[in-house]
């Protein structure tokens, strides 16, 4: 089968790629991984007017969604420029309150009243771009909540119960500086019970979609930027890309990134029509990702010294590669998920 954006998606693509192509990104993503926000915040802005944020907000909310195709088209724009902030997290906690707090929903006596009340103030703030949130599903493998610290909210989910930090702790390193890690405070119970759990596995199909699609985006900017850096570079009188080794180390790379793309437009179709089979997401995930890592990985190779040094704006994009394969769902466990009975 093939999965092949229609017209108007395509050119919703090229619209996000022209206008983050003119934003100066790697400004915006060193200024946030100095902890200065306010650069990353007007780029959201920019975003927000395109209708990037409403793609995953019900139109019950102020949103035009959920799209899924069209955020994954998106997404692997944001991926493509490295935009920085926690632009996954936010969509999937889109998702998350849009599903908890939906049509149907079954009063309870503890939390749903608060719940209501956040998802009718801050669901239309999310597709408006106003409101960045970091959505942490707390355990002991993932204890910390992504740029916590910048966020205008911190949803926590851990086992059945939805809460709100009210702080966060201090800023832990990360191999992406730009990916800032906090561990989430304590804060007051929204919601408790089934309609939680179900609300966050499907924000966290969201978010392992979007991470796949940022990922693609990424490996893409990174193959793109290898091949011109080999194209131009030069060694013994001919350019460096005309060895026969770098050719299929390139063309290694590109089957990998033409591998992962319909898997991962195959499962936001798939997210779209509601027939998700639970196979669909993690397939992509990991096939983008991975992707995404032997992507970055030939493009530090293939740039010599220059992949390793920090000053060049390469280095974005070439640290970002294995935290988003390993963000919501390393490897490992959406391969345990494809290959469940």
């Amino acid at each position: 089968m093939r999965f092949l954006l229609d017209r108007e998606q395509r050119e919703f693509a090229r619209t996000l790629n022209s206008l983050l192509g003119a934003a100066g990104t790697p400004a915006a993503v060193r200024a946030w991984a100095a902890g200065d926000p306010g650069p990353g915040r007007a780029l959201w802005s920019k975003l927000a007017d395109t209708g990037v944020f409403a793609l995953a907000v019900p139109e019950r909310h102020g949103g035009a969604g959920p799209h899924p195709v069209e955020l994954a088209a998106a997404f692997v724009e944001l991926g493509r420029h490295a935009v920085p902030g926690p632009l996954v997290e936010t969509v999937a906690a889109a998702a998350l309150l849009s599903e908890a707090d939906g049509p149907g929903r079954a009063a309870s006596a503890t939390g749903d009243p608060l719940l209501g009340d956040l998802a009718a103030a801050l669901l239309p703030r999310i597709a408006a771009g106003c409101s960045l949130v970091s959505l942490c599903l707390l355990s002991a493998e993932q204890p910390y909540a992504l740029d916590a610290d910048a966020a205008d909210a911190v949803l926590v989910v851990e086992g059945d119960a939805l809460r709100k930090a009210e702080s966060v702790g201090p800023v832990q390193r990360s191999a992406d500086p730009a990916r800032r890690l906090a561990r989430p405070g304590p804060g007051p119970v929204l919601a408790r019970g089934p309609r939680v759990r179900a609300a966050a596995a499907r924000a966290a199909e969201v978010a392992a979609l979007a991470t796949a699609a940022q990922a693609l985006g990424l490996g893409r900017a990174l193959l793109d930027a290898t091949v011109g850096y080999v194209r131009d570079r030069t060694q013994f009188g001919v350019p460096v890309g005309s060895f026969q080794a770098v050719k299929h180390r390139l063309a290694d790379t590109l089957l990998g990134l033409e591998f992962a793309e319909p898997l991962v437009y195959a499962a936001a179709l798939a997210l779209a029509r509601g027939g998700a089979d639970g196979r669909g997401v993690p397939a992509a995930k990991v096939a983008a990702g991975e992707a995404a890592y032997a992507a970055a990985r030939t493009a530090l190779q293939l740039h010599g010294a220059l992949g390793y040094t920090e000053e060049p704006d390469l280095s974005l994009w070439i640290r970002k590669a294995r935290a988003l394969r390993d963000a919501w769902g390393t490897p490992a466990a959406h391969r345990a998920r494809v290959l469940a009975p």
